[in-house]
């Protein structure tokens, strides 16, 4: 597996780590106890870095250096992209080539393709964020991807063997925004660490995270960007707050700023009055994270793009009801009306009434959870190996004549120019 831009040993929540971190430690982890090797390389970041940590039986982390040993953008990544394919396809002996490489996000596909095609073998690639689909969900203020990145996904969709998805709405905008034939994507739902996410004593929960019985507690967990919606909540709160002025109200932010958030979210609960009510916190462990998930009334996710939501997931399996978007993958994380409830929009003034109405019927909030505990149970690690590997198994069975390995992928330098890549040829 490849993961240039960020390790799966990070932290979620802060920097550019989040929900695709996840994803790729488990994942590689239930490969792995279903009997499959897993090395997954990724950037070095710190001269204490060792080059290979051993984090579960069969999966490996290998530091790859690649740029300055130190945290970069992930906006710096396409000029490396070059010295990374180098560096892994080094590392790698004669006597242990894979028989697949699956690359994770736009950066690690275009090195994915070189070491693939150096390799003679399929490459399987998971977008997890598309530009093109980004680009028409923008929040207000936020800066759009460039076409560089575009430029960079398209080749991708052009040259892998197979893509994954994570929801069949995922696997309609790599059909109709980058014209891949839907007969070369898989859908695979991520999953949830059931054992760390689970519903217990909600009464416990408050009394750990010190939040009071009587108070209505609305929770925020990921990276602090206009794209994942936090300024939405909390003018939101300040709404439910003019309307409400006597509920017991109690704003939980668990997050690290991630790129250019652009605004204060401390200045803006000061304007909207509802200083008093938010809290921020930095991002913490899954255990902790899921006894904060067990003590709210609700989870928030008012993001702008999703191609899943792995938090909605893990909060559910906490039997803690979600209000989120109606955008990408949240549809499919979050049964509308059951687990929860979708919101169309950004308006403060729409979300404010949803939470709300989940106040005044504490009864529904209850339901709520109890379905959303169930509804988890669906999404195990070990499906999503299941269906991955599936994946894997049709790449090398495509192999002989899928004609997707290109002999050249563009550099970081063609794409930030507009240069035109070289053409895809298929490796003979």
């Amino acid at each position: 597996m490849i993961s240039l831009h960020t390790s799966p040993l990070e932290q979620p929540g802060a920097g550019d780590a989040g929900g695709m971190n996840v994803y790729i430690s488990h994942l590689a982890k239930a490969l792995a106890a279903d009997g499959l090797g897993v090395d997954i390389f990724t950037r070095a970041t710190d001269p204490a870095q060792p080059d290979v940590e051993l984090v579960a039986p069969g999966v490996a982390v290998h530091h790859i250096e690649a740029g300055p040993r130190r945290r970069l953008a992930k906006e710096q990544m396409p000029p490396i992209v070059d010295e990374f394919a180098e560096g892994l396809v080094q590392r790698m002996s004669r006597a242990s080539l894979p028989r697949v490489v699956h690359s994770h996000y736009w950066v690690s596909g275009l090195a994915g393709l070189q070491a693939a095609s150096a390799w003679g073998v399929p490459l399987v690639h998971t977008m997890h964020t598309m530009a093109r689909v980004k680009n028409r969900h923008l929040a207000a203020g936020d800066v759009p991807e460039p076409t560089w990145r575009e430029r960079g996904e398209q080749l991708i969709a052009d040259a892998a063997a197979r893509l994954t998805a994570n929801t069949a709405a995922e696997r309609d905008e790599l059909v109709r925004h980058y014209g891949v034939a839907e007969e070369r994507i898989d859908v695979v739902s991520p999953g949830v660490d059931l054992d760390v996410f689970r519903p217990a004593f909600r009464s416990r929960s408050r009394v750990a995270s010190g939040v009071p019985a009587s108070t209505f507690h609305v929770l925020f967990a990921g990276r602090l960007q206009r794209l994942k919606g936090p300024q939405v909540l909390v003018a939101a709160v300040g709404e439910l707050r003019r309307r409400r002025p006597d509920l017991p109200l109690r704003v939980t932010i668990i997050g690290a700023p991630s790129g250019s958030l652009g605004l204060d979210l401390d200045e803006l609960a000061r304007e909207e009055g509802v200083d008093d009510a938010v809290r921020r916190l930095p991002p913490v462990p899954a255990g902790v994270l899921a006894e904060w998930f067990r003590s709210a009334d609700v989870l928030a996710m008012p993001s702008f793009s999703e191609s899943f939501g792995l938090v909605a997931l893990e909060a559910q399996a906490c039997g803690t009801p979600v209000v989120a978007a109606r955008v990408g993958g949240l549809p499919k994380a979050v049964c509308d009306g059951r687990t929860g409830f979708l919101v169309d929009g950004h308006e403060a003034s729409a979300w404010a009434s949803v939470l709300e109405q989940l106040y005044d019927d504490p009864a529904t909030r209850v339901d709520l959870g109890r379905a959303a505990s169930m509804y988890a149970q669906r999404f195990g690690w070990d499906q999503t190996a299941e269906g991955t590997r599936a994946a894997y198994r049709q790449a090398v069975r495509d192999r002989p004549s899928n004609g997707h390995l290109a002999r050249a992928v563009p550099t970081g330098r063609d794409l930030r120019t507009g240069e035109h890549p070289p053409k895809v040829t298929p490796k003979r």
